[in-house]
């Protein structure tokens, strides 16, 4: 733990740790010579929409805190490099996105060649597909095969003129058996290419993220998940801020790939000295908090702050969006489905589950996901005769996603444990559809089984069976209003105002010298 504050910094105790300030519900943080902590968070992403980063950064600017962000450009996506305010005292600051082309374009466009991606589009291009009823719909002009692969356009000329080349054409002199060792040695150069990419890319944002920081001489230095740690250490080294650790999932025992030994070894390393540094420690589970109590034998553990949407006005069906969306009747069923349209999710588990399910009865997916992943969706859909159950409608705003779920009849929150992360998981579309005063069919997990059964929003289904979960759907969509009442009733108590308390606590323990 970091026991010590630069010698010129006086702080002043605004008011006893953890108690609130008179005249309002908020905790404030001790000051420095006058004025506020400056808190840098760290984050490799755009953070334009990263719910949790902006939430924490706003509650920290409400106890009296001046916050920057410091996160990666993403210029094909609408985020360029630079300084962009969001709230009065909370900026985001984007470092520049690593491009091979900018350091070297030779090198770019052999990548290309290897990866066989010349000329397709990257970013925001790549995602822009029409809000559409159907999941994984294609571009305009490009019509789309059953198994939800692209179908090349060919008049009957260019068909007959391919299949005469074809038969005139030399046989080939290269084995089967080498053009199979090429096309292996070919994924092999362009996997170990990605990583490299990747490295590089991460190391850069190490570098432009750390010394944009350290210049403002932050008095707190966030970092948000494991691959911010390493800038964040250099930075508090320099500096003698104080750090905090922000753990949105189990990072060591996340959902990457396995054959990467020397990675995981860093980031055990880096995370192990990480936390052994830091003067606070926040992630979004109990069960990751007993985890990293007891890997690391941490004497205080984490503070628990739940990613849980902020209060508001209660949900009104009304306002609810997804039919609309999906061009569907009133009287059709709406499972919803809300966040990052990716696997391990539950998706494809729902998709196979609609079978079992009456025709009215439509799979409406609010969020984002990358092109493959969306084909894939699409090839499920159609494997299980329910293209025309499955509908994407792509992301809204954070503060909308409760409303825009509201008039859905059921939630499905559904994270395959593929990874011990996962298992330990507590994800927002959960707190989002409770918000939205959805009843819920939740996976067999423990801490969102913990929060089901808790506040009686709804049944868990346990297993990979596809009948199951349907059957455990229709006995909701029997009696919803029991599991929507209990749902609204839940709202008050389920807000990201209540997790604030946890987190100016941790952070007003770390400032003040108390072990965290």
């Amino acid at each position: 733990m970091n026991e010590t504050m630069p010698a010129d910094t006086a702080v002043t105790r605004t008011a006893p740790s953890g108690a609130p300030v008179p005249g309002g519900s908020a905790l404030r943080l001790p000051t420095f010579n006058g004025r506020g902590p400056r808190v840098a968070m760290l984050v490799y992403n755009d953070a334009h929409n990263d719910a949790r980063v902006l939430k924490e950064a706003a509650a920290l600017r409400a106890a009296g805190a001046t916050v920057r962000i410091f996160a990666v450009a993403r210029a094909n996506s609408g985020y360029p490099e630079g300084t962009v305010p969001v709230s009065d005292g909370v900026d985001i600051v984007r470092a520049r996105e690593f491009a091979l082309a900018n350091v070297s374009p030779r090198l770019a466009a052999l990548r290309d060649r290897v990866t066989g991606k010349t000329g397709a589009p990257t970013g925001a291009e790549a995602l822009k597909t029409p809000a559409a009823s159907g999941a994984g719909t294609e571009p305009q002009g490009t019509p789309a095969l059953a198994d939800g692969t692209a179908a090349v356009p060919a008049s009957a000329t260019d068909t007959a003129q391919v299949e005469t080349a074809r038969a005139h054409a030399p046989r080939p002199t290269i084995t089967t058996a080498a053009h199979a060792a090429a096309d292996r040695a070919g994924a092999l150069t362009a996997d170990a290419a990605m990583r490299a990419y990747k490295t590089v890319s991460l190391g850069d944002y190490w570098l432009r993220a750390a010394r944009a920081a350290l210049a403002w001489m932050p008095d707190v230095v966030h970092a948000n998940d494991g691959n911010t740690l390493a800038p964040a250490l250099w930075i508090v080294d320099r500096c003698h801020a104080r750090l905090v650790y922000d753990s949105h999932e189990l990072w060591l025992h996340r959902n990457v790939r396995t054959d990467r030994p020397v990675a995981r070894k860093v980031e055990a390393a880096v995370e192990k000295r990480g936390i052994r540094r830091a003067d606070a420690v926040i992630t979004v589970s109990p069960s990751i908090v007993d985890w990293l109590t007891e890997h690391y034998r941490l004497e205080t553990p984490p503070a628990l702050v739940r990613n849980i949407p902020a209060a508001g006005p209660l949900p009104d069906p009304g306002r609810g969006r997804l039919h609309e969306l999906a061009g569907l009747a009133p009287t059709d069923k709406v499972i919803a489905y809300g966040g990052r349209i990716t696997t391990s999710r539950g998706i494809e588990e729902t998709i196979a589950a609609l079978p079992h399910l009456p025709a009215d009865v439509h799979l409406v997916m609010l969020g984002y996901g990358e092109p493959d992943y969306l084909a894939v969706v699409a090839r499920e859909a159609a494997r299980h005769g329910v293209s025309d159950r499955v509908h994407r409608v792509g992301p809204v705003a954070p503060h909308e996603v409760a409303d825009a779920l509201s008039d859905a009849d059921v939630a499905v929150v559904h994270v395959r444990p593929t990874c011990l992360s996962y298992r330990f998981a507590l994800p927002n579309k959960l707190f989002e559809s409770i918000r939205g005063g959805l009843p819920v069919a939740a996976a067999d997990l423990p801490d969102i089984r913990a929060v089901v059964e808790r506040y009686g929003v709804g049944e868990v289904f346990s297993g990979e069976d596809p009948a199951d979960l349907a059957a455990t759907i229709s006995h909701i969509l029997a009696d919803p209003d029991r599991y929507r009442a209990a749902a609204l009733a839940a709202c008050p108590q389920l807000t990201w105002e209540q997790e604030t308390g946890a987190l100016i606590g941790a952070y007003r323990r770390a400032l003040m010298g108390e072990r965290a």
